[in-house]
């Protein structure tokens, strides 16, 4: 179908900077005839003129056969999967209701960490100054020249496909607090996962057009032109031997190339939410965190705190974000449980937004038992991508044993028989579920409220099995930044149990920092004035063991009664619950409620302080701070790690 008529354009240019000219040469069209490429869907001459340029250019680049103007409706939707069932990328998993089950190339499965970039022109906007001969771990950097040679892929690279356009809001629709992205891609698989996780809608246009504000430009490809000159596996083009997700701040724009799996492609969820939002958020004075948000209830009292939390992978974020409470009288609702942006209003007081508008969760380790509002949530209108599938048309991946009938014939991920007991894996350990998080039972009715939600806490975490009690609060907010810059989680080796696995992720942002870790830091510290009401900061624990192994708290939906006590601790702040350590204010005695737990709590050993496990943990902290930050280390975390390395050695007890 030919593209209706719009409003007359003169020509243009849709290379109008000079930065752009490093990659590709100018080029002039005219925005009605989009060159020969006819327009499937949409009218491209009615676009906002930003818009249009940003189209034409790849467009121009890319030489796909047709354009789809997405508009974010449900018969596009139905079109698209309609589409794709034929092709086969998507099968109907008949036990619910419009659900599907997708499975990708297994050389595409997760995201690249070593394939994803930040381009900038200095390389100390992007990394810090590492010691000399350490490899940075805080970021990666790309030259602009030489990112040239990866964008030259783009050449043709939709030759065949068809090119969709996505207009899409993080953060709900005209709020204050949320950006605009467009992106374009060759696969309408990602057109259906964005449709999920953002808001897809038709209004973009109009709000661009109304208002002088600037988008996110994503640029997404599976790299795989017609005809294919690579063997495509289980109907999933993908070009991992060309992988490239790369970040340019200054244009505020994401070019991925290669693969269609998440991170990689979806591109409103870790490239923009994360790397670009860090440094518009740095711009213009917010946070854009890698945090869950979540209201908590006293139902007794009516008052709701809510609360953000950063903790690095397979360290239960998702888990504590839909928590259902075990302690009477307390509700949790969940607002989002990945991604959190935050800024102070005029009175000073911190609120947050989920800028995502679905779940994209890990499902290996998922069941009733650690996540039922997660199962819930994913029973329809779902994307599930790498899992296994039940004889009956049901999903399974490890974790869900004792949910599904152990008799039952299964299809891995690999399209592979299965049992139940047998060796291997049914589903990826990244398989994972894409599903609308309007539909989470207890999602928070203010969710979307373009105000946001008061945040009082902020929550960091990780996986440590010694030395580090279940909780305690931080001194003050520049107290609360180094503790945040030393997250860390700990893995005992795994067969001869000699020593320890380190993995630092300081802030929970490692694999997500869009700029120098050290101006990261700084930004969090300027926060701190007036009239801004900073708020409490805390570090949790869930995994601390004893010495058999065992763990010393029973975590999952008893961590409410650890919730409740931060909670006390944001509103009364008195020593009645609080007592002073060299580490923080630790939980006085007695004062998390222990009542109705399965079995005692080992409470001296939970949040006892080893001295010399400490001095050595201060120790390889500052050592990784100084080798992987190094100049770039702001003075006032320094000043708190030595502060806190004394108190230690002075106060702490072999």
């Amino acid at each position: 179908m030919e593209q209706k008529k719009g409003k007359p354009q003169e020509e243009i240019s849709f290379l109008d900077r000079e930065e752009d000219n490093i990659f590709y040469e100018v080029h002039t069209i005219h925005v009605q005839k989009i060159g020969t490429v006819p327009v499937a869907k949409g009218d491209f001459g009615r676009l906002p003129l930003k818009a249009q340029k940003f189209i034409a250019k790849w467009i121009q680049v890319c030489n796909p056969r047709a354009l789809y103007i997405c508009d974010g409706s449900q018969d596009e939707a139905n079109e698209v999967i309609h589409k794709l069932e034929e092709r086969g990328t998507l099968h109907r998993l008949k036990k619910y209701e419009n659900n599907f089950i997708a499975r990708t190339d297994p050389a595409d499965v997760a995201r690249v960490e070593s394939k994803t970039w930040i381009c900038t022109d200095d390389k100390y906007d992007t990394v810090p100054h590492v010691a000399q001969g350490v490899p940075g771990i805080l970021g990666k950097w790309c030259s602009p020249k030489d990112a040239k040679q990866y964008l030259e892929n783009y050449t043709g690279c939709m030759a065949g496909r068809t090119m969709y356009v996505i207009p899409f809001s993080m953060g709900p629709i005209g709020s204050p607090l949320s950006k605009i992205g467009i992106e374009i891609t060759d696969s309408n698989y990602v057109l259906l996962c964005m449709r999920i996780m953002t808001r897809v809608s038709h209004d973009i246009w109009n709000l661009l057009n109304a208002s002088n504000e600037d988008f996110v430009r994503c640029v997404h490809s599976m790299g795989v032109p017609r005809p294919s000159q690579r063997k495509t596996i289980n109907h999933w083009p993908c070009n991992p031997e060309k992988l490239f997700i790369g970040h340019f701040p200054s244009r505020k724009e994401i070019c991925s190339f290669g693969s269609g799996y998440g991170g990689n492609s979806l591109l409103g969820k870790k490239c923009f939410a994360l790397r670009i939002a860090s440094t518009i958020a740095k711009e213009e004075g917010w946070l854009a965190e890698h945090m869950l948000i979540m209201g908590i209830t006293n139902e007794k009292t009516g008052k709701e705190v809510f609360v953000a939390a950063a903790f690095p992978s397979a360290c239960g974020k998702t888990n504590m974000a839909m928590l259902t409470p075990t302690l009477p009288g307390y509700k949790v609702r969940c607002v989002g449980d990945d991604i959190a942006w935050m800024r102070f209003d005029e009175t000073g007081q911190l609120y947050g937004i989920n800028p995502e508008a679905g779940f994209f969760g890990v499902c290996p380790g998922t069941n009733h038992k650690t996540n039922p509002n997660a199962m819930e949530t994913c029973l329809k209108n779902s994307i599930f991508t790498n899992v296994a599938e039940t004889q009956d048309g049901g999903v399974f991946w490890e974790g869900l044993e004792d949910e599904v009938d152990p008799n039952i014939g299964i299809t891995s991920w690999l399209n592979q028989p299965f049992r139940i007991g047998n060796p291997g894996k049914a589903a990826h350990p990244n398989s994972r579920f894409c599903c609308p998080a309007g539909q989470c039972p207890i999602i928070h009715p203010r969710w979307e409220d373009k105000k946001g939600v008061p945040i009082s806490a902020l929550i960091f975490g990780g996986r440590r099995p010694t030395g580090v009690p279940l909780v305690f609060e931080t001194f003050s907010w520049e107290h609360g930044v180094m503790v945040g810059a030393c997250v860390k989680s700990e893995a005992t080796a795994a067969a001869e149990f000699t020593g320890k696995k380190i993995m630092h992720d300081p802030m929970a942002m490692r694999p997500f920092m869009g700029y120098n870790f050290g101006k990261y830091l700084d930004h969090w510290l300027s926060l701190n004035k007036a009239p801004n009401k900073v708020p409490k900061i805390f570090h949790v624990n869930w995994f601390r063991v004893d010495e058999d192994g065992e763990f010393l708290w029973p975590g999952f939906c008893e961590n409410i009664r650890v919730l409740e006590w931060i909670i006390r601790r944001c509103e009364e702040g008195s020593d009645d619950i609080g007592l002073k350590s060299p580490i923080g204010y630790l939980p006085r005695k007695g004062s998390i409620n222990l009542e109705g737990l399965d079995k005692p709590v080992k409470w001296d050993e939970l949040f006892s302080l080893p001295k010399h496990y400490w001095e050595d943990d201060m120790a390889e902290s500052k050592r990784f701070l100084q080798l992987q930050v190094g100049e770039d280390l702001p003075e006032k975390v320094k000043q708190e790690l030595d502060a806190q390395e004394k108190r230690i050695n002075e106060e702490l007890f072999a």
